[in-house]
């Protein structure tokens, strides 16, 4: 006794896509085969036969076209979703995760510098102008940080008010400039209404050298933050050792 499965069941009764095809393709096989066959019944057999692969080729090309558009869509989906994976969702910068994950990489191969900043009394901005006028300080900071840092280091938001700047291969004296020149130029930044007052940022660096880990440079960094806010807020605060770049020692 032979069985049929169910998935032969299906497969039976599934319909023939190319059943028009097929039924040209045996006509034309069968008037091959007849010797008498003349002209005509030949170039009838011929046209239908060339109409069908006329069309499939149309098909073909539809189905690719497609395929080629979904492939694209979903390419473009996954680094959409790539990049909502490593940025900060209001001010674009990198998220927590990749601030480590790329500082990490930079001290692998390099000396780097550290710098660890938090805008002072935030919590006062939410309180008395809403938290609305708080995300626009945040990216008001955001915007300073990127025309002074560009492409020089990697900019990222640990927190909801704390931003880091890796400076891969800076040596201190530079890294401590440009820190200066950031906090600077936030204490000079005009946010605009409904914040009239002034919005300053207080600023921990360190300097690692090669093969430093992310907690160590975190750590020394967090320090002198708290040793700035300690001070009096607005200013900029160093601890940790020297960052001597990797060609330097090469050379």
């Amino acid at each position: 006794m032979v069985t049929t499965s169910s998935a032969d069941t299906a497969t039976s009764d599934a319909p023939d896509l190319f059943q028009s095809e097929s039924e040209a393709l045996e006509k034309a096989r069968a008037i091959r085969a007849d010797a008498g066959a003349d002209a005509q019944r030949y170039r009838h057999a011929l046209g239908e036969l060339i109409g069908h692969y006329e069309r499939l080729m149309r098909e073909t090309r539809r189905l690719i076209g497609r395929s080629d558009r979904a492939e694209r869509e979903m390419h473009a989906l996954t680094q959409q979703l790539q990049y909502r994976a490593t940025h900060d969702a209001l001010t674009d910068v990198l998220n927590r995760s990749a601030v480590i994950e790329r500082a990490s990489k930079a001290l692998r191969t390099d000396c780097a510098v550290m710098v660890l900043l938090d805008i002072d009394e935030f919590k006062k901005v939410n309180d008395d102008y809403g938290h609305p006028a708080g995300d626009t300080v945040i990216l008001g900071i955001v915007d300073c940080l990127r025309r002074i840092v560009g492409s020089k280091g990697i900019i990222g938001r640990v927190g909801g008010e704390e931003f880091t700047v890796v400076l891969p291969g800076y040596e201190l004296e530079e890294a401590l400039a440009l820190a200066e020149t950031m906090r600077a130029s936030i204490e000079n930044h005009v946010f605009g209404a409904p914040v009239t007052r002034r919005i300053t940022s207080s600023f921990g660096v360190s300097a690692n050298s090669l093969g430093t880990s992310f907690d160590t440079a975190y750590g020394l960094a967090d320090a002198a933050l708290y040793k700035a806010k300690r001070s009096g807020r607005n200013r900029v605060e160093f601890t940790g050792g020297e960052c001597v770049p990797r060609d330097a020692h090469e050379g």
